[in-house]
């Protein structure tokens, strides 16, 4: 189904632009507006096409229109979630401003400690080094059979303009591999790149919650929001960027899981924004099993067979925490991001005009982290009815494996050690983290390190921030 999408720059919009897409929309006779993949805005269908005045600098791809694709970033990211230390916020705005000229090739940049956005569903995917101000590059061009990568570190301020030589060196040459893009770009761009002198290590972290109010720093607060529709109101939505508007609110982040985030919320409005919330009759507190689901836009049967999917799992009583579920057509090509992904089968021609019920096939991703792109088929030409139970089985396997696993880029001839687990101690009221027992009331399961908690963690007693804990024991398992 082709539907008209908005581009939004590294899922970054203001509450002034926001504001003007609602309008436009309204105009029109609407009522909802939903969110892509990409970090991008899609209308309903029935959108029709504006006038370049009325468009403004807003970039819009109309059904009947190839070009354009959205550059996906972890900006939504920062200071909410585990971040490169380097890697502000504001770096990302600078290097998304970079990009003039809308780029013809998917783009991702994005940061590898953030388990959030997607590193590798793009074209070009830049994701940040350990060394300050510098990225790996990992290139898949459409009609490449595997992802390469390139010879060296770019720095953040060539990002763009290597981006830029990059699509000129795809639209000219036939056929180029990594060696002629590397050897192309270094002829033409006087580049500050690096050596690279270890390969990308992406660490695997569990799957965070992104909705309600949550703590951020002292005296702020991020909200993250989220429709099970992905149907966002817009009445709703234009009330909130006049409420962004009073608290000084800048940005408006939105996610690639059809929901979106707003940082910075002062402290001393926290309350207005819980009424505003509660007045609108906002649910913010969707269990973790509801959020952690990708589906494709504007598809009832997706939407169904999740709704029958996290109703039955939720009646069994299922943990999925650290997972994530993807739902999908079936498409070999697909490059997945999510731990679990349900395909369903395409029924054969001559078979299309007979009723009969569709079929799925289950895959998941190697060690249950998408960020591997190595898929393993768990099983095939299921009846919907068989998926719950084959969710519960790979549940369990994910538990069961969850902490034996070895990063691949580290060396595993080393002597095996017994591991030791730090307990931490809350320093205003005294409670304890253990990670032998997790933190039930936050969803946090058993073998979890406290330095592996979420920045946002706050003591489950006294809402402490995580900064606030401080090493009691180590103890040896």
């Amino acid at each position: 189904m082709e539907l008209t999408r908005l581009i939004v720059k590294g899922g970054v919009i203001s509450p002034g632009e926001l504001r003007e897409v609602v309008n436009m929309a309204m105009d029109q006779g609407l009522d909802s507006i939903s969110f892509g993949s990409r970090q991008d805005i899609i209308f309903p269908k029935g959108f029709k096409a504006l006038d370049k005045e009325k468009m403004g600098k807003h970039h819009f791809v109309f059904p009947d229109e190839k070009s354009g694709n959205n550059i996906v970033s972890s900006y939504v990211s920062t200071d909410i979630f585990r971040n490169t230390n380097w890697l502000t916020g504001n770096k990302f705005l600078y290097i998304l401003e970079q990009f003039k000229d809308q780029p013809k090739l998917k783009v991702n940049i994005n940061d590898p400690k953030q388990q959030l956005v997607p590193l590798f569903t793009g074209h070009l995917n830049f994701i940040a080094s350990e060394h300050e101000d510098y990225w790996y590059l990992y290139i898949r061009l459409p009609k490449w059979q595997r992802m390469e990568v390139y010879p060296v570190l770019i720095y953040s301020w060539d990002i763009a303009t290597i981006y830029y030589e990059i699509e000129r060196i795809v639209t000219t040459e036939e056929s180029c591999g990594i060696d002629l893009i590397f050897s192309l770009v270094t002829e033409a761009l006087d580049t500050n790149n690096r050596t690279i002198d270890k390969p990308l290590n992406v660490p695997f972290y569990p799957f965070p919650y992104y909705e309600g109010m949550n703590r951020m720093g002292i005296d702020q607060y991020w909200l993250g929001l989220y429709w099970r529709n992905n149907l966002y109101d817009l009445d709703f939505l234009k009330e909130m960027c006049d409420l962004c508007f009073d608290c000084k609110i800048g940005k408006i982040c939105i996610t690639p899981w059809k929901s979106f985030i707003i940082k910075g919320i002062p402290k001393d409005r926290k309350l207005e924004w819980e009424k505003f919330l509660g007045k609108k009759g906002i649910n913010v507190r969707h269990s973790l099993l509801e959020l952690n689901w990708h589906l494709p836009v504007a598809m009832e049967w997706a939407l169904n067979l999740k709704t029958f999917l996290v109703r039955t799992l939720d009646q069994f009583d299922i943990s999925t925490y650290g997972l994530n579920f993807g739902i999908s057509e079936y498409n070999r090509e697909g490059h997945y991001f999510t731990s679990i992904v349900i395909e369903k089968n395409e029924l054969p021609k001559d078979l299309e005009s007979i009723k009969i019920r569709d079929t799925y096939n289950v895959l998941f991703a190697k060690n249950f982290d998408p960020n591997t792109r190595e898929y393993i088929v768990h099983s095939q030409d299921i009846d919907k009815l068989e998926l719950p139970t084959i969710l519960i089985e790979l549940s369990r396997k994910y538990f069961e494996e969850l902490g034996n696993l070895v990063p691949e880029t580290v060396e595993n001839n080393q002597k095996k050690e017994k591991p030791q687990l730090d307990i931490y101690q809350c320093q205003e009221c005294l409670s304890l983290y253990n990670p032998e027992y997790g933190d039930e009331s936050q969803n946090v399961p058993k073998g979890i390190l406290f330095t592996d908690l979420a920045e946002t963690y706050c003591c489950s007693l006294c809402e402490a921030p995580k900064s606030n804990f401080k090493i009691l024991e180590t103890v040896t398992t």
